[in-house]
Order: structure tokens, then C-alpha cells, then sequence
């Protein structure tokens, strides 16, 4: 230990009654072991001369690191070649990791627009080589890749899919694709995201190969599929799941409003509104019909509208009442495509689709683990009773 660490370690313990004692400490021990790192990395020490040097220090950058202490602030060491990132921080930063090396990547093949170069200065970074961006993209994508692609156990008796539209380059053009992701609830009302899968269109193709690749995996028991009325998705959940399938109550709102004057969309979505607060379906279905009705004289694109999605946007109400907040709508999703859209409107233009899957997946993965110590998304009374042995859930959605 230096002198200099020893006065350090002196002017703590004259703070020990202080409130931000084990903050400074903290900070003390973590800048310490930075700076070890950092000789480790050189082959030497500050200013020290070595035939074992191959590498040298550049300065610090600033970076704030937030623990249950507080805020600390920590100087990162630069080097001259390459890029150095504290160990201690490694686990825990997975996307921000994916978020570098989607970055890199893209200065590697030739991406570098002014905001690319903007968001690299501002992280610190310089003298990326292809080697360090090969390594770092391996490491991730093998967990993003274990994570996308294990097995699922037990029944799922509720999933939900949708998808956000990014941008990547293809053969020199800039295209959009559909990330599609697929979120779902166990027998024990645990939710999981259980799927991630990037494609050109959302045709009837694309969806089976998807859904099919859910069941090689595991996916079984599900009874009800929600999601917005995608071409070609209802006739792959048919085909490959065999499920009901819930069109998005709140995505419908969207589309009869769109079917009536402005004057008259707050009449219009009161009167739809009212057949979601039966009771049961049997009564819900003749309330619906009832509305679709009244609308008929005035309103006849909004009534058409209401005859053709009776059955899909009413799916929900064979199920107990406990669970049908949750099942009519896929807002589940909709806050991860927020996320998602968050972290990566940073980018941009992603260099290809492996940058996608490795930086969406590295999101999802966090807000997976965070979902897995939270309490049940479902009541597991009212799942054991759509479960039931005779079935009467799924009877009274054929039967109806």
C-alpha cells in the first residue's frame, strides 16, 4: 500500500461516524481495484519502466455508478490501445455491454454516421479493434443465445405476441424488420418472456415458423393467444397451437373509433365499452350485439366492424373474472416495445440483424429476471379454475 493510499484509508477513518463513511469506502476500494486492473492490463505500473509493458495509461473518465450507499463516483482508467471496462461492473451491465458492442460493430463495417460517433465519444471509447468487438459480441450473444433458446417447461396456458419496427442495413439498403416477441404465463401465474425472433413481414409464414419454434421448444397447454389483428397470425395459431385467440381489446378501441366522427367517439366507445363490463359471455355477446345494433343507422362501418370481431375481442369473457383485466389486451408487451424503442433509438440503424437479437435480447433478459423475483402476474386460483378437468372455460368459448 502506497503512502498516499495510507493517508487516504486515515482521512475514512476520521469519517467513520459519518453518514457517507461506507459510501467513500466504497468508493476508495472500488477505484483501488481499478487501478490494479489497469496495471494488470499495461503490464505495469504508472510510470514505471518494463520490458513487460505493452500497454500505457491515457487519463480517466468520469462515470457514476448507483448502490444501495448511494451515488459514487468513480474514475475509469483509458489506455492508449484499446478499451478497459472494470470487471466488478461486468456482470450486471449486460445491455450496456450489448449497446457498446452494437456500436462497435457498426464503426467496424463501416456504419459511422456523426450520432454513432457522438455516443462513442461520449461513452469514452477509442482504438476499437475487430478482435476486441468479435470477443465482446461472442460473449454476449452466447447468453442472449441460451437465454432465447431454453427449454420450456410445463403448461402455458396464456401467451401473448407482438412486435416493434426497427431499421438495419441489407445489401446497402436501409429496410425495417419486425421483432417479434412472445410473452407468456405458466401454470404457477409466473410470467416469462419466452421468445424473440426478427423477420421481414408478419405473414402467415413467418408466424408459424415462430410459433412452431415455441412448441420444438417446449410451449404447451395454451389456451388463449392475445395479440393485435395481425395478417396471417390467427390461421398460425390454429394450425400450430390450436388455441382461441384474443384480438387486443384496446387496439380494437382504436380501430371502430376510426370508423366514427370525432364528435362521436366518446358516444361510440362508451356504448362498445359497456359489453366489456358483463358478467359473463353470454350476456356480454347479447350487449354487443345490442350496441352493434344501435349503430347500425348512423354508424354502419362501425357496426360492420363490431359483426366481424365479436368473436375474437370477446374471447376473454369465457374466462374468470380475476384473470380477464390481464387477458384482454397486450399491454404486457407493449411496455416491453417501449423498452425496447428506448434503448435503441440510440442506435438508429442497426449494421445487420445479429446487432438486433444481440442488443432486444440483452433488454429482455434483464426485465425476464426482474419479472422472475416479482409476485405472480396471474391469480393461481383463478388459473387452477380455467385449468379445471372438465374444461368449462374453453366449453363455453366453443359452445358460444
Amino acid at each position: 500500500m502506497t503512502p498516499e493510499d495510507r493517508m487516504t484509508l486515515l482521512t475514512l477513518a476520521e469519517k467513520s461516524g459519518e453518514p457517507s463513511f461506507l459510501r467513500d469506502l466504497g468508493e476508495f476500494v472500488l477505484q483501488k481495484l481499478m487501478e490494479i486492473e489497469a496495471e494488470e492490463r499495461c503490464g505495469a505500473g504508472r510510470y514505471d519502466r518494463s520490458d513487460e509493458r505493452s500497454n500505457y495509461r491515457n487519463g480517466y473518465r468520469d462515470r457514476l455508478l448507483e448502490t444501495r450507499l448511494g451515488t459514487m463516483e468513480l474514475k475509469v482508467p483509458k489506455l492508449r490501445k484499446g478499451s478497459y471496462y472494470p470487471s466488478f461492473l461486468e456482470p450486471r451491465k449486460t445491455t450496456e455491454k450489448a449497446l457498446v458492442a452494437v456500436v462497435q460493430e457498426a464503426y467496424v463495417q463501416g456504419v459511422s454516421t456523426r450520432r454513432v460517433d457522438e455516443l462513442v465519444q461520449a461513452m469514452g471509447m477509442s482504438g476499437i479493434s475487430k478482435s476486441q468487438v468479435s470477443r465482446l459480441c461472442a460473449e454476449i450473444d452466447e447468453r442472449v443465445r441460451s437465454f432465447l433458446d431454453r427449454p420450456l417447461a410445463g403448461e402455458w396456458p396464456f401467451l401473448w405476441l407482438d412486435a416493434t419496427w426497427l431499421k438495419v442495413r441489407r445489401a446497402g439498403r436501409i429496410i425495417s424488420v419486425a421483432a417479434t416477441i412472445a410473452v407468456a404465463v405458466n401454470s404457477q401465474g409466473q410470467r416469462e418472456i419466452i421468445g424473440l425472433k426478427v423477420g421481414l413481414s408478419e405473414a402467415e409464414l413467418f408466424w408459424t415458423d415462430f410459433l412452431r419454434s415455441l412448441v420444438g421448444r417446449g410451449l404447451t397447454g395454451v389456451r388463449l393467444v392475445v395479440s393485435d389483428a395481425h395478417g396471417g397470425l390467427k390461421a398460425a395459431i390454429g394450425k400450430v397451437l390450436g388455441a382461441t385467440w384474443q384480438r387486443c381489446r384496446v387496439h380494437f378501441m382504436r380501430n371502430i373509433l376510426a370508423c366514427a366522427p370525432k364528435s362521436h367517439a366518446d358516444m361510440v366507445a362508451a356504448a362498445v365499452r359497456t359489453a366489456f363490463a358483463q358478467e359473463d359471455m353470454e350476456s356480454a355477446r347479447r350487449q354487443w350485439r345490442s350496441v352493434a345494433d344501435s349503430l347500425r343507422g348512423k354508424f354502419k362501418e362501425a357496426a360492420r366492424t363490431m359483426d366481424e370481431a365479436e368473436d375474437d375481442v370477446l374471447a376473454f369473457m369465457g374466462f374468470p373474472r380475476k384473470l380477464r383485466r390481464q387477458i384482454h389486451s397486450t399491454n404486457t408487451i407493449e411496455r416491453l416495445n417501449r423498452e425496447i424503442k428506448r434503448r435503441t433509438d440510440v442506435v438508429g440503424i442497426f449494421p445487420n440483424e445479429e446487432a438486433i437479437i444481440r442488443l432486444t435480447g440483452a433488454v429482455l433478459m434483464e426485465i425476464n429476471d426482474d419479472w422472475t423475483v416479482s409476485r405472480r402476474y396471474l391469480s393461481l386460483e383463478a388459473i387452477k379454475e380455467s385449468m379445471n378437468e372438465n374444461g368449462d372455460a374453453m366449453t363455453m368459448l366453443e359452445a358460444a
